[in-house]
């Protein structure tokens, strides 16, 4: 990929997409006829459904979207009956200046916090750490350095969750349902590059992702999103076995693209007994001390 993403493409690629994966029986309307040309919806059938004319749609579907409404845009996420974080991906395509809210972000790897850096070493029976843009891992504590691998070793550039995921065949064995994991992280990555198409840094990573992992290239394609929030996940750790864990997700008042992340164990259960011993066995591990 070059230096920025084509936020024109990826605007008519997702809408393409959004309106294949609906079924005119899926919103109430009549499919005549068996052979459809188009898989899902057809233009102008979703044009109806938004109560917009079908040239307006098409243009919009074309990639036009500078001068489209609010209002416009709302009714067609309703149309096509886009998620929270469906809805707000298209909203960064469309209407990009309404984004740039902080032109000065910086573009390398982000500070993080002192106080943050505190609170992070100051937990020690939950893993925990902090992310940035582009799913790179900023700081991180000792029980994370247990969990996960002692993230220290790498270069600061692999500090990256898209990069473990798809490029380190240990976090193949550690996530039980890799898969799911797997789509989580691209559909995490393009909601960020919906953000900042121009993050040249971004870029890079999914055209390395793409041209490294034909996995990756396949989820890519998809156009899916979604924000990360909290949920369950199974992992296999090679030295205490099998473990379910909830995650929470914290975005940060003062910077949305930081987010700090736990993950904790049932009380009383083997997950927790886990954990007790990777805490016992992982005093060593170094904590989160970016560079």
């Amino acid at each position: 990929m070059d230096g920025q993403l084509d936020r024109r493409a990826e605007l008519s690629e997702f809408l393409r997409t959004r309106r294949a994966r609906l079924q005119p029986e899926d919103v109430g309307l009549e499919s005549f006829g068996r052979h459809r040309r188009v898989p899902g919806l057809r233009r102008e059938e979703l044009a109806q459904l938004a109560g917009v004319s079908v040239a307006y749609y098409t243009r919009l579907e074309q990639g036009n979207g500078q001068n489209v409404s609010a209002e416009v845009l709302d009714a067609v996420a309703r149309a096509l009956r886009l998620t929270d974080a469906e809805q707000a991906h298209l909203t960064h395509l469309a209407k990009p200046k309404q984004q740039r809210r902080r032109a000065g972000a910086p573009r390398g790897r982000q500070p993080v916090r002192v106080a943050l850096l505190q609170l992070l070493d100051s937990i020690d029976t939950v893993p925990a750490y902090v992310t940035g843009r582009r799913s790179e891992i900023l700081a991180w504590n000792r029980m994370s350095a247990a969990l996960f691998g002692d993230w220290g070793k790498l270069p600061a550039a692999e500090r990256n969750w898209a990069r473990l995921v798809f490029l380190n065949p240990d976090y193949r064995e550690l996530f039980v349902d890799w898969e799911q994991k797997a789509y989580d992280m691209v559909s995490f990555l393009r909601m960020d590059a919906g953000r900042h198409p121009d993050d040249p840094r971004l870029s890079a990573l999914v055209g390395e992702l793409s041209v490294k992992s034909e996995e990756f290239r396949r989820l890519w394609a998809t156009h899916d999103v979604k924000e990360k929030s909290y949920g369950i996940k199974r992992m296999r750790h090679p030295l205490v076995g099998d473990l379910t864990l909830s995650f929470e997700t914290f975005r940060l008042v003062d910077d949305d693209e930081q987010a700090f992340v736990t993950y904790h164990a049932e009380p009383g259960s083997p997950a927790a007994d886990a954990l007790r011993l990777l805490a016992s066995w992982g005093t060593d591990a170094p904590a989160s001390l970016p560079t």
